[in-house]
Protein backbone atom coordinates (compact mmCIF):
# COMPACT_ATOMS: atom_id res chain seq x y z
CA UNK A 1 0.00 0.00 0.00
CA UNK A 2 2.67 2.35 1.07
CA UNK A 3 4.43 1.34 -2.68
CA UNK A 4 1.14 2.08 -4.52
CA UNK A 5 1.57 5.75 -2.66
CA UNK A 6 4.84 6.74 -3.98
CA UNK A 7 6.31 7.73 -1.01
CA UNK A 8 10.23 8.22 -0.65
CA UNK A 9 11.61 6.51 2.75
CA UNK A 10 14.06 5.49 3.88
CA UNK A 11 15.53 2.02 2.33
CA UNK A 12 14.36 -0.92 5.18
CA UNK A 13 16.37 -3.61 6.19
CA UNK A 14 15.43 -6.30 8.96
CA UNK A 15 16.71 -4.12 11.69
CA UNK A 16 15.47 -0.46 10.41
CA UNK A 17 19.19 0.65 10.76
CA UNK A 18 20.80 2.18 7.96
CA UNK A 19 24.43 3.71 8.04
CA UNK A 20 25.29 6.60 6.51
CA UNK A 21 28.86 7.05 5.91
CA UNK A 22 30.32 10.37 5.67
CA UNK A 23 34.20 10.29 4.09
CA UNK A 24 34.51 14.39 4.14
CA UNK A 25 33.49 16.99 6.64
CA UNK A 26 34.44 20.22 5.40
CA UNK A 27 34.10 22.92 8.27
CA UNK A 28 33.84 26.47 8.28
CA UNK A 29 33.43 29.30 11.29
CA UNK A 30 31.77 32.10 9.65
CA UNK A 31 31.49 33.82 12.90
CA UNK A 32 31.51 34.34 16.85
CA UNK A 33 28.79 37.08 17.75
CA UNK A 34 26.92 38.38 20.53
CA UNK A 35 23.13 37.16 19.84
CA UNK A 36 20.54 39.88 19.06
CA UNK A 37 17.54 41.08 20.95
CA UNK A 38 15.26 42.85 19.00
CA UNK A 39 13.69 45.94 20.64
CA UNK A 40 10.97 48.61 20.33
CA UNK A 41 11.20 50.94 17.27
CA UNK A 42 13.22 48.25 15.54
CA UNK A 43 16.82 48.90 16.96
CA UNK A 44 18.96 46.37 17.97
CA UNK A 45 20.34 45.71 21.29
CA UNK A 46 23.51 43.46 21.69
CA UNK A 47 22.92 40.68 24.75
CA UNK A 48 26.38 40.34 25.56
CA UNK A 49 25.90 37.52 27.64
CA UNK A 50 25.34 35.13 25.06
CA UNK A 51 28.19 34.26 22.08
CA UNK A 52 27.21 32.38 19.42
CA UNK A 53 28.64 30.20 17.14
CA UNK A 54 27.95 30.58 13.53
CA UNK A 55 29.21 27.68 11.50
CA UNK A 56 28.89 25.95 7.72
CA UNK A 57 29.58 22.35 6.88
CA UNK A 58 29.54 21.06 3.96
CA UNK A 59 29.50 16.74 4.21
CA UNK A 60 29.82 14.09 1.12
CA UNK A 61 27.19 11.74 1.98
CA UNK A 62 27.48 7.99 1.06
CA UNK A 63 24.53 5.11 1.29
CA UNK A 64 23.14 2.40 -0.31
CA UNK A 65 19.59 1.78 -1.32
CA UNK A 66 18.65 -1.56 -2.98
CA UNK A 67 15.51 -0.20 -4.76
CA UNK A 68 18.28 2.13 -6.68
CA UNK A 69 20.43 -1.43 -8.07
CA UNK A 70 20.08 -2.67 -11.91
CA UNK A 71 21.84 -4.81 -13.32
CA UNK A 72 24.37 -3.80 -16.00
CA UNK A 73 24.27 -6.63 -18.55
CA UNK A 74 20.34 -5.02 -19.23
CA UNK A 75 21.03 -1.57 -18.29
CA UNK A 76 24.34 -0.64 -19.79
CA UNK A 77 25.29 2.07 -17.22
CA UNK A 78 27.19 1.45 -14.04
CA UNK A 79 26.21 5.07 -12.99
CA UNK A 80 23.21 7.78 -13.29
CA UNK A 81 22.10 10.75 -12.73
CA UNK A 82 19.18 11.14 -10.52
CA UNK A 83 17.26 13.74 -9.07
CA UNK A 84 17.48 14.72 -5.18
CA UNK A 85 13.68 15.38 -5.41
CA UNK A 86 12.91 11.16 -6.50
CA UNK A 87 14.72 9.50 -4.10
CA UNK A 88 15.15 9.45 -0.21
CA UNK A 89 17.66 11.46 1.28
CA UNK A 90 19.31 11.48 4.68
CA UNK A 91 19.20 14.45 6.69
CA UNK A 92 22.07 15.85 9.20
CA UNK A 93 21.13 17.94 12.29
CA UNK A 94 22.99 19.90 14.74
CA UNK A 95 21.65 18.87 18.58
CA UNK A 96 22.14 21.75 19.90
CA UNK A 97 21.81 24.39 16.97
CA UNK A 98 19.35 26.91 17.85
CA UNK A 99 19.27 27.53 13.88
CA UNK A 100 19.60 24.81 11.76
CA UNK A 101 19.33 24.72 8.27
CA UNK A 102 19.92 21.64 5.48
CA UNK A 103 20.17 22.52 1.84
CA UNK A 104 21.33 20.10 -1.33
CA UNK A 105 24.72 21.09 -2.88
CA UNK A 106 23.02 20.22 -6.00
CA UNK A 107 19.63 19.42 -7.18
CA UNK A 108 21.15 16.32 -8.70
CA UNK A 109 22.92 13.12 -7.14
CA UNK A 110 24.88 10.23 -8.34
CA UNK A 111 23.67 6.23 -8.08
CA UNK A 112 25.60 3.48 -9.19
CA UNK A 113 24.83 0.11 -10.29
CA UNK A 114 25.23 -1.34 -6.91
CA UNK A 115 22.53 0.65 -5.47
CA UNK A 116 25.48 2.78 -4.11
CA UNK A 117 24.38 6.71 -3.23
CA UNK A 118 26.63 9.90 -3.15
CA UNK A 119 25.26 13.18 -2.47
CA UNK A 120 26.80 16.85 -0.85
CA UNK A 121 25.07 18.89 1.50
CA UNK A 122 25.38 21.71 3.25
CA UNK A 123 24.42 22.60 6.86
CA UNK A 124 24.27 26.00 8.34
CA UNK A 125 24.00 26.26 11.83
CA UNK A 126 23.78 28.40 15.17
CA UNK A 127 25.09 27.05 17.90
CA UNK A 128 24.77 28.62 21.62
CA UNK A 129 28.00 28.02 23.04
CA UNK A 130 29.16 29.30 26.52
CA UNK A 131 32.68 30.09 25.49
CA UNK A 132 35.08 30.62 28.79
CA UNK A 133 35.38 34.54 29.04
CA UNK A 134 37.19 34.60 32.45
CA UNK A 135 40.72 35.23 30.63
CA UNK A 136 39.06 38.36 27.88
CA UNK A 137 40.95 39.03 26.15
CA UNK A 138 42.98 36.50 25.95
CA UNK A 139 40.17 34.10 26.07
CA UNK A 140 40.36 30.43 24.60
CA UNK A 141 38.11 27.88 24.44
CA UNK A 142 36.18 24.64 22.62
CA UNK A 143 32.71 25.03 21.21
CA UNK A 144 30.74 21.43 20.61
CA UNK A 145 29.10 20.87 17.38
CA UNK A 146 26.98 18.52 17.50
CA UNK A 147 26.29 16.17 14.32
CA UNK A 148 23.40 13.44 14.09
CA UNK A 149 20.93 11.91 11.65
CA UNK A 150 17.21 11.26 12.66
CA UNK A 151 16.53 7.93 14.57
CA UNK A 152 14.07 6.67 17.06
CA UNK A 153 13.76 3.10 19.15
CA UNK A 154 16.52 1.70 16.69
CA UNK A 155 15.25 2.62 13.70
CA UNK A 156 16.65 5.43 11.80
CA UNK A 157 20.29 6.24 10.36
CA UNK A 158 23.43 5.98 11.94
CA UNK A 159 26.25 8.36 10.73
CA UNK A 160 30.22 6.91 10.12
CA UNK A 161 31.82 9.78 10.10
CA UNK A 162 35.30 9.90 8.19
CA UNK A 163 37.79 12.76 7.54
CA UNK A 164 37.51 16.26 8.95
CA UNK A 165 39.12 20.02 7.38
CA UNK A 166 38.87 22.93 8.44
CA UNK A 167 38.37 25.84 5.88
CA UNK A 168 38.85 29.49 6.52
CA UNK A 169 39.45 29.60 9.86
CA UNK A 170 39.93 33.46 10.52
CA UNK A 171 36.88 35.18 11.07
CA UNK A 172 36.30 38.88 12.88
CA UNK A 173 37.95 39.22 16.21
CA UNK A 174 37.66 34.99 16.72
CA UNK A 175 40.09 32.86 15.02
CA UNK A 176 39.42 28.52 15.04
CA UNK A 177 42.76 27.22 16.24
CA UNK A 178 41.70 23.67 15.67
CA UNK A 179 38.53 21.17 15.01
CA UNK A 180 38.35 17.68 15.74
CA UNK A 181 36.16 14.81 15.52
CA UNK A 182 35.46 13.17 19.07
CA UNK A 183 32.46 11.01 20.60
CA UNK A 184 30.67 10.86 23.52
CA UNK A 185 29.48 7.08 22.79
CA UNK A 186 28.33 5.93 19.62
CA UNK A 187 25.54 7.44 18.81
CA UNK A 188 27.02 11.18 19.78
CA UNK A 189 29.03 12.51 17.56
CA UNK A 190 30.35 16.09 17.77
CA UNK A 191 33.03 18.36 16.29
CA UNK A 192 35.26 20.35 18.77
CA UNK A 193 35.42 23.43 17.71
CA UNK A 194 38.82 25.55 19.06
CA UNK A 195 38.80 29.09 18.97
CA UNK A 196 40.37 32.37 20.95
CA UNK A 197 40.09 35.91 20.61
CA UNK A 198 42.80 37.85 18.56
CA UNK A 199 43.61 40.04 21.40
CA UNK A 200 44.81 42.85 19.50
CA UNK A 201 42.31 44.80 19.21
CA UNK A 202 40.43 44.42 22.45
CA UNK A 203 44.40 44.80 24.61
CA UNK A 204 44.16 48.75 22.72
CA UNK A 205 40.97 49.49 23.59
CA UNK A 206 40.72 48.32 26.98
CA UNK A 207 44.02 47.30 28.73
CA UNK A 208 45.97 49.80 27.43
CA UNK A 209 44.06 53.12 28.27
CA UNK A 210 43.74 51.07 32.21
CA UNK A 211 47.79 51.12 32.14
CA UNK A 212 47.90 54.44 30.86
CA UNK A 213 45.86 56.17 33.20
CA UNK A 214 47.47 54.34 36.26
CA UNK A 215 50.87 55.17 34.66
CA UNK A 216 50.24 58.79 34.32
CA UNK A 217 48.64 58.84 38.04
CA UNK A 218 52.02 57.54 38.90
CA UNK A 219 54.15 60.07 36.93
CA UNK A 220 51.98 62.94 38.41
CA UNK A 221 53.60 62.34 42.20
CA UNK A 222 56.46 64.39 40.49
CA UNK A 223 53.73 67.56 41.14
CA UNK A 224 54.35 69.48 43.98
CA UNK A 225 51.94 69.32 46.65
CA UNK A 226 50.98 72.79 46.94
CA UNK A 227 49.30 74.94 44.50
CA UNK A 228 46.69 72.36 43.60
CA UNK A 229 47.68 71.43 40.38
CA UNK A 230 48.54 67.77 41.69
CA UNK A 231 44.87 67.57 43.25
CA UNK A 232 43.27 68.61 39.99
CA UNK A 233 44.93 66.47 37.91
CA UNK A 234 44.28 62.99 40.02
CA UNK A 235 40.34 64.34 40.06
CA UNK A 236 40.71 64.65 35.94
CA UNK A 237 41.93 61.12 35.90
CA UNK A 238 39.75 59.69 38.08
CA UNK A 239 36.54 61.49 36.88
CA UNK A 240 38.16 60.73 33.36
CA UNK A 241 38.22 56.27 33.87
CA UNK A 242 34.39 56.61 35.56
CA UNK A 243 33.38 57.68 32.10
CA UNK A 244 35.81 55.22 30.40
CA UNK A 245 33.83 52.52 32.42
CA UNK A 246 30.40 54.02 31.75
CA UNK A 247 30.83 53.76 28.09
CA UNK A 248 32.36 50.14 28.29
CA UNK A 249 29.36 48.81 30.02
CA UNK A 250 27.48 47.61 27.87
CA UNK A 251 30.20 46.65 25.49
CA UNK A 252 31.99 44.08 27.75
CA UNK A 253 31.29 40.54 28.03
CA UNK A 254 28.53 39.47 30.37
CA UNK A 255 28.08 37.53 32.90
CA UNK A 256 28.41 33.96 32.94
CA UNK A 257 29.59 30.78 34.73
CA UNK A 258 32.98 32.10 34.39
CA UNK A 259 32.96 36.21 34.69
CA UNK A 260 35.38 38.08 32.55
CA UNK A 261 38.17 39.08 34.98
CA UNK A 262 38.83 42.39 33.23
CA UNK A 263 35.65 43.62 35.40
CA UNK A 264 37.26 43.08 38.43
CA UNK A 265 40.80 44.48 37.05
CA UNK A 266 38.67 48.09 36.26
CA UNK A 267 37.19 48.05 39.73
CA UNK A 268 40.80 47.46 41.32
CA UNK A 269 42.39 50.19 39.01
CA UNK A 270 39.19 52.69 40.07
CA UNK A 271 40.01 52.05 43.63
CA UNK A 272 43.81 53.13 42.74
CA UNK A 273 42.86 56.01 41.59
CA UNK A 274 40.88 56.88 43.78
CA UNK A 275 42.67 56.35 46.83
CA UNK A 276 46.53 58.14 45.07
CA UNK A 277 43.58 61.42 44.99
CA UNK A 278 42.62 60.97 48.72
CA UNK A 279 46.00 60.55 50.03
CA UNK A 280 47.23 63.61 47.80
CA UNK A 281 44.34 65.58 49.61
CA UNK A 282 45.30 64.64 53.02
CA UNK A 283 48.92 65.38 52.16
CA UNK A 284 48.46 68.55 51.39
CA UNK A 285 46.00 69.10 54.52
CA UNK A 286 49.41 67.56 56.05
CA UNK A 287 51.76 70.31 54.53
CA UNK A 288 49.51 73.37 54.71
CA UNK A 289 48.19 72.95 58.57
CA UNK A 290 49.86 70.29 59.88
CA UNK A 291 47.12 67.67 60.68
CA UNK A 292 44.43 65.69 59.12
CA UNK A 293 41.24 66.37 61.47
CA UNK A 294 39.75 70.19 60.69
CA UNK A 295 38.84 70.11 64.41
CA UNK A 296 42.46 69.93 65.30
CA UNK A 297 43.70 72.04 63.02
CA UNK A 298 41.52 74.54 63.91
CA UNK A 299 42.84 74.78 67.38
CA UNK A 300 46.30 75.31 65.94
CA UNK A 301 45.23 78.21 64.42
CA UNK A 302 44.18 79.75 67.39
CA UNK A 303 40.42 82.05 68.11
CA UNK A 304 39.90 84.65 65.51
CA UNK A 305 39.39 87.96 66.89
CA UNK A 306 36.64 90.17 65.61
CA UNK A 307 35.37 93.80 66.61
CA UNK A 308 37.64 95.92 68.60
CA UNK A 309 40.15 93.18 69.38
CA UNK A 310 40.87 93.49 65.43
CA UNK A 311 41.33 97.15 65.51
CA UNK A 312 43.98 97.29 68.04
CA UNK A 313 46.16 94.44 66.19
CA UNK A 314 46.19 96.28 63.60
CA UNK A 315 46.92 99.63 65.52
CA UNK A 316 49.42 96.90 67.28
CA UNK A 317 51.25 96.20 63.81
CA UNK A 318 51.13 99.84 62.56
CA UNK A 319 53.04 101.26 65.90
CA UNK A 320 55.31 98.13 65.25
CA UNK A 321 55.63 99.12 61.93
CA UNK A 322 56.59 102.88 62.69
CA UNK A 323 59.10 101.46 65.47
CA UNK A 324 60.78 99.30 62.89
CA UNK A 325 60.85 102.29 60.25
CA UNK A 326 62.18 104.65 63.02
CA UNK A 327 64.93 101.87 64.74
CA UNK A 328 66.27 101.20 61.01
CA UNK A 329 66.61 105.12 60.47
CA UNK A 330 68.39 105.93 63.72
CA UNK A 331 70.82 102.65 63.17
CA UNK A 332 71.29 103.93 60.08
CA UNK A 333 72.37 107.69 61.21
CA UNK A 334 74.76 106.44 64.01
CA UNK A 335 76.02 103.93 61.71
CA UNK A 336 76.01 100.96 64.15
CA UNK A 337 78.08 97.96 63.07
CA UNK A 338 76.14 94.81 62.16
CA UNK A 339 77.71 93.25 64.99
CA UNK A 340 75.54 94.62 67.19
CA UNK A 341 72.31 92.46 65.53
CA UNK A 342 73.95 89.34 66.06
CA UNK A 343 71.81 88.49 68.59
CA UNK A 344 68.61 89.87 66.27
CA UNK A 345 68.90 88.09 63.25
CA UNK A 346 70.92 91.22 61.57
CA UNK A 347 70.18 90.33 58.25
CA UNK A 348 66.18 89.72 58.30
CA UNK A 349 66.38 92.87 60.22
CA UNK A 350 68.26 95.25 57.69
CA UNK A 351 66.03 93.90 54.83
CA UNK A 352 62.88 94.06 56.53
CA UNK A 353 64.29 97.76 56.90
CA UNK A 354 65.15 98.27 53.70
CA UNK A 355 61.48 97.24 52.46
CA UNK A 356 60.04 99.23 55.12
CA UNK A 357 62.18 102.68 53.76
CA UNK A 358 61.28 102.01 50.32
CA UNK A 359 57.55 101.21 51.58
CA UNK A 360 57.12 104.40 53.49
CA UNK A 361 59.34 107.11 52.40
CA UNK A 362 56.81 109.71 52.89
CA UNK A 363 56.67 109.36 56.49
CA UNK A 364 57.90 111.59 58.76
CA UNK A 365 61.53 111.11 60.95
CA UNK A 366 60.34 110.49 64.98
CA UNK A 367 63.98 111.16 67.02
CA UNK A 368 63.99 108.41 69.50
CA UNK A 369 64.29 109.90 72.99
CA UNK A 370 67.14 107.18 74.44
CA UNK A 371 68.26 104.44 74.63
CA UNK A 372 65.45 102.69 76.52
CA UNK A 373 63.30 103.35 74.39
CA UNK A 374 65.72 101.92 71.52
CA UNK A 375 66.18 98.78 73.42
CA UNK A 376 62.30 98.23 73.67
CA UNK A 377 62.00 98.90 70.18
CA UNK A 378 64.56 96.28 69.23
CA UNK A 379 62.98 94.41 71.07
CA UNK A 380 59.50 94.10 69.47
CA UNK A 381 61.57 94.13 66.52
CA UNK A 382 63.02 90.89 67.66
CA UNK A 383 60.14 89.29 68.83
CA UNK A 384 58.29 90.10 65.64
CA UNK A 385 60.80 88.60 63.13
CA UNK A 386 61.49 85.80 65.47
CA UNK A 387 57.19 84.62 65.66
CA UNK A 388 58.03 85.06 61.80
CA UNK A 389 60.72 82.49 61.46
CA UNK A 390 59.33 80.06 63.97
CA UNK A 391 56.02 80.22 62.05
CA UNK A 392 58.21 79.79 58.34
CA UNK A 393 60.48 76.52 60.65
CA UNK A 394 56.59 75.08 61.34
CA UNK A 395 55.72 75.54 58.09
CA UNK A 396 59.18 74.08 56.69
CA UNK A 397 59.20 71.12 59.59
CA UNK A 398 55.34 70.29 57.81
CA UNK A 399 56.63 70.50 54.46
CA UNK A 400 59.17 68.08 55.61
CA UNK A 401 56.50 65.33 57.21
CA UNK A 402 54.26 65.44 54.22
CA UNK A 403 56.77 65.21 51.14
CA UNK A 404 58.45 62.08 53.56
CA UNK A 405 54.53 60.53 53.47
CA UNK A 406 54.47 61.36 49.97
CA UNK A 407 57.41 59.73 48.95
CA UNK A 408 56.68 56.88 51.10
CA UNK A 409 53.48 56.18 49.79
CA UNK A 410 54.83 56.84 45.83
CA UNK A 411 56.82 53.68 46.43
CA UNK A 412 53.90 51.88 48.21
CA UNK A 413 51.61 52.60 45.15
CA UNK A 414 54.53 51.88 42.41
CA UNK A 415 55.55 48.85 43.72
CA UNK A 416 51.95 47.47 44.40
CA UNK A 417 50.84 48.49 41.20
CA UNK A 418 53.72 46.99 39.09
CA UNK A 419 53.00 44.31 41.37
CA UNK A 420 48.97 43.86 40.69
CA UNK A 421 49.08 44.35 36.59
CA UNK A 422 51.88 41.57 36.22
CA UNK A 423 50.02 39.16 38.51
CA UNK A 424 46.89 40.34 36.62
CA UNK A 425 48.07 39.47 32.99
CA UNK A 426 49.78 36.48 34.31
CA UNK A 427 45.90 34.88 35.68
CA UNK A 428 44.31 36.13 32.44
CA UNK A 429 47.04 34.44 30.09
CA UNK A 430 47.24 31.05 32.41
CA UNK A 431 44.30 30.83 34.42
CA UNK A 432 41.85 28.04 33.09
CA UNK A 433 37.93 27.99 33.86
CA UNK A 434 35.96 25.29 33.36
CA UNK A 435 33.11 25.20 31.42
CA UNK A 436 30.82 22.34 31.12
CA UNK A 437 29.54 22.79 27.19
CA UNK A 438 27.67 19.34 26.80
CA UNK A 439 25.16 19.72 28.89
CA UNK A 440 22.55 19.97 26.24
CA UNK A 441 23.10 16.46 26.26
CA UNK A 442 21.04 14.71 29.25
Amino acid sequence: MLIKKNYSSQPQYENCTRIIHVPLIEYQTLAVQHSFIICFYFFFSQDTKNLRLISRLQATLIWRDPELKWNTSVYDYSEVILPVSSIWTPEIHVTNGILTNMQHSSQDLLAYSNGTVRHSVIINAEVNCEVNLFNYPFAADACPVAIQSWSIDGCGSELALGDLKMVDSTHGDWKTDSVYLQKKRDDRNYILVALSIKYTNPFITLLLPTILIVLADVVSFSLPLGGGERNSFKVTLVLSFTLFLGILNDKLPGDSQCSPIIRTHFCVCLVLLVLSMLVSLVLTRVAKDGGIILCCCSKLAGPKKTGDGEDKEDEGEEDLIMNVYMLCLHYSTIGLELSVFTQCNTFSLLRYCAFLTEATADISVVQLNGPDDTNKMLRKVVNFLQACEDKDAESERRQIIANALDRTFFWFYLIFGSVYFCSMTYVMVNYTCTVNHFDFWY
